[in-house]
C-alpha cells in the first residue's frame, strides 16, 4: 500500500457530487500537484481528507491506516498537517505564540513546545518576526506564518492550499524554495496551487482533476500536453 491514498472517495452537497469517485495515491517523499479550475473539487478534497467534511462514500488510508471517519484532530495526531487559503492567524496573539499553540500538539510542558515552536520559525525563516503581532504581518509573511504553525505540529505529510497566492515574483520564488526544503526535510507534500510556475517548478507528479472527477494523472510535462487538462483549466492557448 501507499503511504497515502484515496479510493473511490465521493463527497455530495445536496445533489451536487463535489467530488465523484477521485482515487490516487501518493509515495512518502513525494510533492503531489492537485490542479483543477475553479470550482472543480480541490479544496472539498483537502477537506475530507483532514475530517472537516465526512465522506459519502470511498476510503482513504495513511502511513498503513484508514483515517476515514476520524475527526480533524485525530487526524492531525496522526501526522497531517493542512494549511488554509484563506490565513486566518490568531491575529491579536505573537507570531510565537501562533506557532506555540501549534506545538502544544506534540508537547506537554510550555518550554518543551517553545523551544519546538522557535525553532520551526528558525526553519521557515520568520525569526525576525517572532515577535510581532500576527495581524500586522504582510501577505506573504503570513503565508508562511500559515506553514509555519501547520509544520509546529510535526507532520509526516503536510496539505498546502494556494500558499503562493498573491505573492509577487520574488515571494514567489521564496515560497517554491521553502516548499522544496520542507520535502527535503523528510515531509510529503501534496499542494493545491493555480500559479503554473509554482505547481511545474516542484511537482513530481500532478492529479488534474474537473467537475470533482479525476481527469489526468502524470508528471507535469504529461500533464500540462493533456488536451483534456488543457480545455478545462490551462486554456486554449496554452502551451508546455
Amino acid at each position: 500500500m501507499a503511504f497515502f491514498e484515496v479510493q473511490d472517495i465521493v463527497k455530495f452537497f445536496g445533489g451536487l457530487a463535489a467530488v465523484n469517485g477521485v482515487s490516487f495515491s501518493v509515495d512518502e517523499g513525494q510533492i503531489v500537484g492537485l490542479i483543477g479550475p475553479n470550482g472543480s473539487g480541490k479544496t472539498t478534497i483537502f477537506n475530507l481528507i483532514n475530517g472537516y467534511f465526512p465522506l459519502n462514500k470511498g476510503e482513504i488510508w495513511f502511513d498503513g491506516e484508514t483515517i476515514s471517519g476520524l475527526k480533524t484532530h485525530q487526524i492531525c495526531r496522526r501526522g497531517i498537517g493542512r494549511t488554509f487559503q484563506v490565513v486566518k492567524p490568531l491575529k491579536r496573539m505573537t507570531v510565537l505564540d501562533n506557532v506555540i499553540a501549534s506545538a502544544f500538539l506534540r508537547h506537554r510542558s510550555r518550554s518543551d513546545a517553545v523551544g519546538w515552536a522557535e525553532e520551526t520559525i528558525e526553519f521557515c525563516g520568520l525569526t525576525h518576526f517572532k515577535d510581532k503581532i500576527a495581524k500586522s504581518l504582510p501577505i506573504a509573511s503570513r503565508k508562511r506564518l500559515e506553514i509555519t504553525r501547520a509544520l509546529a505540529t510535526n507532520p509526516k505529510l503536510i496539505l498546502l492550499d494556494e500558499t503562493a497566492a498573491g505573492l509577487n515574483p520574488y515571494e514567489l520564488e521564496e515560497a517554491i524554495a521553502l516548499i522544496k526544503k520542507i520535502r527535503d526535510s523528510g515531509i510529503t507534500i501534496i499542494i493545491v496551487e493555480h500559479i503554473m510556475k509554482v505547481i511545474m517548478t516542484i511537482s513530481d507528479r500532478i492529479i488534474a482533476i474537473n467537475h470533482g472527477r479525476l481527469i489526468h494523472e502524470g508528471t507535469p510535462t504529461e500533464v500540462a500536453s493533456d488536451p483534456e487538462v488543457i480545455k478545462a483549466y490551462f486554456g486554449e492557448d496554452y502551451r508546455a
